[in-house]
């Protein structure tokens, strides 16, 4: 898989749990504050689409991973 995979697949994965963790009806409810966590992947999602900056592509280049 190449960065722009892992990317989506590290985003959906932490929006999701962060849900899972945030949202009364939940099973896995912690508390509502894990909302904002949400709110956080999605915000640094839209930036970069404009910005082209992502922190966790540097991240996930310096591990070795590919390129597209």
């Amino acid at each position: 898989m190449n960065i722009n995979r892992w990317i989506r697949v590290i985003a959906g994965s932490f929006i999701l749990l962060s849900l899972a963790l945030g949202v009364e009806s939940s099973p896995l409810f912690v508390h509502r504050n894990w909302l904002w966590f949400t709110a956080f992947v999605g915000l640094n999602l839209l930036q970069s689409g404009f910005t082209r900056f992502c922190l966790m592509e540097i991240f996930l280049r310096k591990l070795g991973v590919r390129d597209a």
